[in-house]
């Protein structure tokens, strides 16, 4: 699960590691669920331990895009949190304007969603 967090006319971003596959590329935050876990409880817990936020709500999916060369299915949803991100997991984060989303070097299924679905999502 994908979180989109929305402020202003800007979504936070995050850098993978260069250890971790797709590393170095930029990516919304939020990670796979555990069993037995809903995604909003995996959006959760991801967002805690990455950037130390509190969700206040997680909305319907947006969208949902396969992970090239793998079997995971990337779900997109916009998400509210409370407090300031911090980078914990990731090697930078970033508040970037939407229109300044495509120019970025986004993990694959981040791109794809970028392209194809965020548009019908946020004008």
């Amino acid at each position: 699960m994908a979180a989109v967090i929305y402020r202003e006319d800007r979504v936070l971003v995050c850098r993978r590691p260069l250890h971790k596959r797709h590393g170095g590329l930029w990516e919304f935050p939020g990670g796979k669920c555990e069993p037995g876990e809903s995604d909003a409880a995996a959006i959760e817990r991801e967002l805690r331990e990455e950037l130390a936020v509190s969700v206040t709500s997680v909305g319907p999916a947006w969208g949902a895009v396969a992970d090239p060369l793998s079997e995971f299915v990337i779900v997109f949803a916009p998400v509210c949190i409370e407090g300031e991100p911090e980078c914990l997991e990731h090697s930078e984060i970033r508040w970037v304007p939407v229109g300044e989303l495509s120019n970025m070097t986004l993990a694959p299924s981040d791109r794809a969603f970028v392209q194809d679905w965020l548009p019908l999502q946020i004008p």
